[in-house]
Protein backbone atom coordinates (compact mmCIF):
# COMPACT_ATOMS: atom_id res chain seq x y z
CA UNK A 1 0.00 0.00 0.00
CA UNK A 2 1.22 3.48 -0.95
CA UNK A 3 -0.11 6.80 0.27
CA UNK A 4 -1.14 9.00 -2.65
CA UNK A 5 -1.75 12.70 -2.11
CA UNK A 6 -4.26 14.40 -4.42
CA UNK A 7 -4.93 18.08 -4.92
CA UNK A 8 -8.25 18.85 -6.58
CA UNK A 9 -9.46 15.46 -5.49
CA UNK A 10 -13.07 16.55 -4.95
CA UNK A 11 -13.63 17.36 -8.65
CA UNK A 12 -14.98 15.04 -11.34
CA UNK A 13 -11.62 13.55 -12.34
CA UNK A 14 -10.36 13.56 -8.76
CA UNK A 15 -13.32 11.51 -7.54
CA UNK A 16 -12.87 8.92 -10.29
CA UNK A 17 -9.14 8.77 -9.60
CA UNK A 18 -9.68 8.37 -5.85
CA UNK A 19 -12.04 5.45 -6.44
CA UNK A 20 -9.49 3.72 -8.71
CA UNK A 21 -6.65 4.23 -6.22
CA UNK A 22 -8.69 2.85 -3.33
CA UNK A 23 -9.71 -0.14 -5.43
CA UNK A 24 -6.03 -0.77 -6.18
CA UNK A 25 -5.33 -0.90 -2.45
CA UNK A 26 -3.72 2.50 -1.92
CA UNK A 27 -4.33 5.03 0.82
CA UNK A 28 -5.51 8.43 -0.42
CA UNK A 29 -5.18 11.83 1.22
CA UNK A 30 -7.05 14.65 -0.50
CA UNK A 31 -5.88 18.22 0.00
CA UNK A 32 -8.69 20.74 0.39
CA UNK A 33 -9.14 24.20 1.86
CA UNK A 34 -12.01 22.85 4.01
CA UNK A 35 -11.14 19.34 5.28
CA UNK A 36 -13.80 19.55 8.01
CA UNK A 37 -16.41 19.64 5.25
CA UNK A 38 -15.60 16.04 4.29
CA UNK A 39 -15.79 12.78 6.20
CA UNK A 40 -12.89 10.33 6.10
CA UNK A 41 -13.90 6.85 4.94
CA UNK A 42 -11.72 3.75 5.03
CA UNK A 43 -8.40 4.55 3.40
CA UNK A 44 -9.48 7.99 2.17
CA UNK A 45 -8.90 11.05 4.36
CA UNK A 46 -8.61 14.82 3.95
CA UNK A 47 -5.88 17.31 4.79
CA UNK A 48 -5.72 21.09 4.77
CA UNK A 49 -3.95 23.24 2.24
CA UNK A 50 -4.45 26.79 1.00
CA UNK A 51 -2.30 27.82 -1.99
CA UNK A 52 -3.32 31.48 -1.70
CA UNK A 53 -2.10 31.59 1.92
CA UNK A 54 0.84 29.22 1.33
CA UNK A 55 -0.19 26.70 4.00
CA UNK A 56 -0.23 22.90 3.82
CA UNK A 57 -0.53 19.94 6.20
CA UNK A 58 3.05 18.86 6.91
CA UNK A 59 2.08 15.42 8.27
CA UNK A 60 0.32 14.61 5.02
CA UNK A 61 3.40 15.54 2.99
CA UNK A 62 5.59 13.40 5.27
CA UNK A 63 3.34 10.36 4.81
CA UNK A 64 2.99 10.49 1.02
CA UNK A 65 4.74 8.54 -1.75
CA UNK A 66 3.30 10.32 -4.80
CA UNK A 67 1.32 13.47 -5.58
CA UNK A 68 -1.40 13.76 -8.22
CA UNK A 69 -1.88 17.50 -8.73
CA UNK A 70 -5.29 18.32 -10.25
CA UNK A 71 -6.18 21.54 -8.46
CA UNK A 72 -7.24 24.65 -10.36
CA UNK A 73 -10.28 26.89 -10.70
CA UNK A 74 -12.65 25.59 -13.38
CA UNK A 75 -11.91 27.21 -16.74
CA UNK A 76 -15.52 26.95 -17.94
CA UNK A 77 -17.31 27.48 -14.62
CA UNK A 78 -17.77 31.26 -14.91
CA UNK A 79 -17.60 34.05 -17.47
CA UNK A 80 -14.03 35.29 -18.00
CA UNK A 81 -13.74 38.65 -16.29
CA UNK A 82 -10.22 39.90 -15.60
CA UNK A 83 -10.74 38.86 -11.97
CA UNK A 84 -11.81 35.37 -13.01
CA UNK A 85 -8.84 34.94 -15.37
CA UNK A 86 -6.52 35.87 -12.49
CA UNK A 87 -8.23 33.24 -10.30
CA UNK A 88 -7.78 30.60 -13.03
CA UNK A 89 -4.07 31.37 -13.39
CA UNK A 90 -3.27 31.95 -9.71
CA UNK A 91 -5.04 28.80 -8.52
CA UNK A 92 -2.73 26.73 -10.74
CA UNK A 93 0.54 28.58 -10.26
CA UNK A 94 0.17 29.08 -6.51
CA UNK A 95 -0.66 25.38 -6.07
CA UNK A 96 2.51 24.34 -7.90
CA UNK A 97 4.63 26.82 -5.98
CA UNK A 98 3.23 25.60 -2.66
CA UNK A 99 4.02 21.97 -3.50
CA UNK A 100 7.58 22.91 -4.47
CA UNK A 101 8.05 24.83 -1.23
CA UNK A 102 6.61 21.98 0.84
CA UNK A 103 8.74 19.30 -0.81
CA UNK A 104 11.90 21.41 -0.40
CA UNK A 105 11.35 22.16 3.30
CA UNK A 106 9.47 19.14 4.70
CA UNK A 107 11.08 15.71 5.03
CA UNK A 108 9.28 13.45 2.56
CA UNK A 109 9.37 10.29 0.45
CA UNK A 110 7.59 11.72 -2.60
CA UNK A 111 9.20 10.26 -5.73
CA UNK A 112 6.81 11.49 -8.43
CA UNK A 113 4.40 14.35 -9.07
CA UNK A 114 1.87 13.92 -11.86
CA UNK A 115 0.26 17.24 -12.70
CA UNK A 116 -2.72 18.20 -14.78
CA UNK A 117 -2.11 20.63 -17.61
CA UNK A 118 -4.26 21.36 -20.66
CA UNK A 119 -4.26 21.39 -24.44
CA UNK A 120 -5.08 25.08 -24.08
CA UNK A 121 -1.27 25.25 -24.30
CA UNK A 122 -1.53 24.96 -28.11
CA UNK A 123 -4.07 27.51 -29.29
CA UNK A 124 -6.12 27.05 -32.50
CA UNK A 125 -5.27 24.85 -35.48
CA UNK A 126 -3.30 26.65 -38.22
CA UNK A 127 -5.55 27.94 -41.01
CA UNK A 128 -4.17 25.56 -43.63
CA UNK A 129 -5.62 22.43 -45.26
CA UNK A 130 -5.03 19.29 -43.16
CA UNK A 131 -3.02 20.90 -40.34
CA UNK A 132 -0.56 18.63 -38.54
CA UNK A 133 -1.79 17.72 -35.03
CA UNK A 134 -0.06 19.56 -32.20
CA UNK A 135 2.76 17.63 -30.52
CA UNK A 136 4.27 18.20 -27.09
CA UNK A 137 7.26 20.09 -28.53
CA UNK A 138 5.06 22.93 -29.84
CA UNK A 139 5.50 26.29 -28.06
CA UNK A 140 2.74 27.71 -25.88
CA UNK A 141 0.26 29.87 -27.79
CA UNK A 142 0.07 33.59 -26.96
CA UNK A 143 -3.61 33.76 -25.95
CA UNK A 144 -4.87 33.55 -22.33
CA UNK A 145 -4.69 29.78 -21.84
CA UNK A 146 -1.30 29.28 -23.53
CA UNK A 147 0.72 31.37 -21.05
CA UNK A 148 -1.48 30.08 -18.21
CA UNK A 149 -0.59 26.46 -19.04
CA UNK A 150 3.08 27.39 -19.43
CA UNK A 151 3.17 29.11 -16.03
CA UNK A 152 1.28 26.14 -14.55
CA UNK A 153 3.94 23.69 -15.71
CA UNK A 154 6.84 26.00 -14.86
CA UNK A 155 5.58 26.34 -11.29
CA UNK A 156 6.62 22.70 -10.75
CA UNK A 157 9.96 22.94 -12.58
CA UNK A 158 12.03 23.16 -9.34
CA UNK A 159 10.96 19.60 -8.44
CA UNK A 160 13.24 18.13 -11.10
CA UNK A 161 16.28 19.63 -9.38
CA UNK A 162 15.09 17.97 -6.15
CA UNK A 163 15.25 14.57 -7.84
CA UNK A 164 11.50 14.19 -8.22
CA UNK A 165 10.05 12.73 -11.42
CA UNK A 166 7.49 15.13 -12.88
CA UNK A 167 4.85 14.29 -15.49
CA UNK A 168 2.38 16.74 -17.06
CA UNK A 169 -0.81 15.46 -18.68
CA UNK A 170 -2.01 18.11 -21.16
CA UNK A 171 -5.66 17.20 -21.02
CA UNK A 172 -8.29 17.57 -23.73
CA UNK A 173 -12.07 17.48 -23.28
CA UNK A 174 -12.74 14.71 -20.76
CA UNK A 175 -15.98 12.87 -21.51
CA UNK A 176 -18.03 11.71 -18.53
CA UNK A 177 -21.74 11.64 -17.75
CA UNK A 178 -21.18 13.02 -14.23
CA UNK A 179 -20.23 16.48 -15.46
CA UNK A 180 -18.02 18.44 -17.83
CA UNK A 181 -18.63 19.10 -21.53
CA UNK A 182 -20.52 15.88 -22.35
CA UNK A 183 -23.15 16.57 -19.72
CA UNK A 184 -23.75 19.99 -21.32
CA UNK A 185 -24.01 18.49 -24.81
CA UNK A 186 -26.54 15.97 -23.50
CA UNK A 187 -28.99 18.56 -22.12
CA UNK A 188 -30.56 19.71 -25.42
CA UNK A 189 -30.38 16.20 -26.89
CA UNK A 190 -32.72 15.00 -24.13
CA UNK A 191 -35.31 17.31 -25.69
CA UNK A 192 -34.60 16.12 -29.23
CA UNK A 193 -32.25 18.95 -30.20
CA UNK A 194 -28.73 18.23 -31.50
CA UNK A 195 -27.11 21.63 -30.85
CA UNK A 196 -24.15 22.01 -33.21
CA UNK A 197 -21.94 24.97 -32.27
CA UNK A 198 -21.43 27.44 -35.14
CA UNK A 199 -20.51 25.52 -38.33
CA UNK A 200 -19.53 22.44 -36.29
CA UNK A 201 -16.22 22.03 -38.11
CA UNK A 202 -14.04 22.82 -35.07
CA UNK A 203 -12.02 19.79 -34.01
CA UNK A 204 -12.34 18.45 -30.49
CA UNK A 205 -9.48 16.51 -28.91
CA UNK A 206 -11.28 14.40 -26.31
CA UNK A 207 -10.67 11.56 -23.83
CA UNK A 208 -12.88 9.06 -22.00
CA UNK A 209 -12.69 9.57 -18.23
CA UNK A 210 -11.63 5.96 -17.65
CA UNK A 211 -8.65 6.42 -19.96
CA UNK A 212 -7.88 9.68 -18.12
CA UNK A 213 -7.75 7.83 -14.80
CA UNK A 214 -5.59 5.07 -16.28
CA UNK A 215 -3.16 7.67 -17.63
CA UNK A 216 -2.65 9.13 -14.15
CA UNK A 217 -2.03 5.67 -12.71
CA UNK A 218 0.41 4.78 -15.51
CA UNK A 219 2.23 8.11 -15.16
CA UNK A 220 2.55 7.53 -11.43
CA UNK A 221 3.80 3.96 -11.69
CA UNK A 222 5.90 3.95 -14.88
CA UNK A 223 9.30 5.44 -14.11
CA UNK A 224 10.01 5.91 -17.84
CA UNK A 225 7.38 8.63 -18.09
CA UNK A 226 8.72 12.16 -17.65
CA UNK A 227 7.75 15.59 -18.94
CA UNK A 228 4.65 16.49 -20.95
CA UNK A 229 2.20 14.09 -22.62
CA UNK A 230 -0.98 14.93 -24.48
CA UNK A 231 -3.88 13.31 -22.66
CA UNK A 232 -6.20 12.89 -25.65
CA UNK A 233 -7.69 9.98 -27.58
CA UNK A 234 -6.00 9.10 -30.90
CA UNK A 235 -9.02 10.09 -33.03
CA UNK A 236 -10.13 13.74 -32.64
CA UNK A 237 -13.55 14.56 -34.08
CA UNK A 238 -15.45 17.66 -35.13
CA UNK A 239 -18.08 19.25 -32.93
CA UNK A 240 -20.74 18.26 -35.48
CA UNK A 241 -19.60 14.61 -35.50
CA UNK A 242 -19.63 14.47 -31.70
CA UNK A 243 -23.07 16.03 -31.34
CA UNK A 244 -24.68 13.89 -34.06
CA UNK A 245 -23.11 10.66 -32.73
CA UNK A 246 -24.32 11.56 -29.24
CA UNK A 247 -27.84 12.29 -30.55
CA UNK A 248 -27.94 8.95 -32.43
CA UNK A 249 -26.85 7.06 -29.33
CA UNK A 250 -29.41 8.82 -27.13
CA UNK A 251 -32.38 9.28 -29.48
CA UNK A 252 -31.98 7.03 -32.51
CA UNK A 253 -33.47 9.15 -35.32
CA UNK A 254 -35.73 11.24 -33.07
CA UNK A 255 -33.76 14.48 -33.04
CA UNK A 256 -33.35 17.68 -35.02
CA UNK A 257 -29.85 19.07 -35.78
CA UNK A 258 -29.69 22.82 -35.14
CA UNK A 259 -26.66 25.06 -35.65
CA UNK A 260 -26.19 27.57 -32.81
CA UNK A 261 -24.75 30.76 -34.38
CA UNK A 262 -21.35 31.74 -33.03
CA UNK A 263 -22.60 35.27 -32.28
CA UNK A 264 -25.03 33.87 -29.69
CA UNK A 265 -22.18 32.06 -27.96
CA UNK A 266 -20.08 35.23 -27.97
CA UNK A 267 -22.91 37.19 -26.40
CA UNK A 268 -23.59 34.51 -23.78
CA UNK A 269 -20.04 33.49 -22.92
CA UNK A 270 -17.95 36.54 -23.74
CA UNK A 271 -14.23 35.89 -24.21
CA UNK A 272 -14.63 32.25 -23.16
CA UNK A 273 -16.57 31.64 -26.40
CA UNK A 274 -13.18 31.61 -28.17
CA UNK A 275 -12.39 28.31 -26.43
CA UNK A 276 -15.82 26.82 -27.22
CA UNK A 277 -15.48 27.64 -30.91
CA UNK A 278 -11.75 26.90 -31.23
CA UNK A 279 -10.50 23.99 -33.31
CA UNK A 280 -7.53 22.21 -31.70
CA UNK A 281 -6.26 18.95 -33.18
CA UNK A 282 -3.83 17.28 -30.78
CA UNK A 283 -1.60 14.26 -31.32
CA UNK A 284 -1.69 11.18 -29.05
CA UNK A 285 1.42 9.66 -30.68
CA UNK A 286 3.82 10.27 -27.78
CA UNK A 287 1.66 8.65 -25.13
CA UNK A 288 0.91 5.68 -27.40
CA UNK A 289 4.63 5.21 -28.09
CA UNK A 290 5.16 5.25 -24.32
CA UNK A 291 3.02 2.10 -24.22
CA UNK A 292 -0.37 3.45 -23.18
CA UNK A 293 -3.25 1.34 -24.51
CA UNK A 294 -6.53 3.21 -24.96
CA UNK A 295 -9.63 1.38 -23.78
CA UNK A 296 -11.78 3.84 -25.76
CA UNK A 297 -9.86 5.09 -28.82
CA UNK A 298 -12.94 6.08 -30.85
CA UNK A 299 -15.92 8.28 -30.03
CA UNK A 300 -18.30 5.44 -30.90
CA UNK A 301 -16.74 3.16 -28.29
CA UNK A 302 -16.56 5.96 -25.72
CA UNK A 303 -20.19 7.03 -26.06
CA UNK A 304 -21.44 3.46 -26.14
CA UNK A 305 -19.83 2.82 -22.77
CA UNK A 306 -20.80 6.15 -21.23
CA UNK A 307 -24.45 5.93 -22.28
CA UNK A 308 -25.06 2.23 -21.70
Amino acid sequence: MKTILITGGTGMIGRALTAALLEAGHRVIIFTRNPAQYKATGNCSYAAWDPAKGTIDEAAIQSGHAILHLAGAGVADKRWSEKRKKEIRDSRVQGGELLCKALSTISNEISVVVSASAIGWYGPDPQVPNPKPFEETAPAHDDFLGPTCEAWEQSLAPLTAMGKRVVFLRTGIVLATQGGALAEFMKPVKFGIAAILSNGKQMISWLHIQDMVRMYLEAMENEQWQGAYNAVAPHPISNKELVLELAKKMRGKAFIPIHVPGIFLKIGLGEMSVEVLKSTTVSADKIRKAGFQFAFPTIEAALQQLLK
